[in-house]
């Protein structure tokens, strides 16, 4: 079974806030068998525009991550970081 992966790019506005999101999305990333490879740090424009953070999250299955965010758990996160950033995410299958 393919694994699926979020690929959210953000720009936060209110880094204090922020870690509340963090703490609130926790749960949902341990249910659902969340591995980040790429959390923030260093980049480099290549093409198009950039955000400040970004970051791929490995899950399971490409079902785990959809799940993941649609879970209850996570969308009490979701409305805390929509406050607090401006982001783009998708979730992508793997090979």
């Amino acid at each position: 079974m393919a694994k699926g992966y979020w690929i959210a790019r953000v720009d936060v506005r209110d880094p204090e806030r922020y870690k509340d999101y963090v703490a609130a999305a926790k749960p949902a990333f341990e249910k659902y068998g969340a591995n980040f490879l790429a959390r923030g740090g260093e980049h480099h424009r290549l093409e198009g525009g950039v955000r400040a953070r970004n970051v791929v999250i490995e899950f399971p299955s490409l079902q785990a991550a959809v799940d993941c965010y649609n879970s209850p758990e996570y969308q009490v996160a979701a409305a805390i970081r929509q406050e607090v950033a401006d982001a783009e995410m998708v979730v992508v299958e793997g090979i």
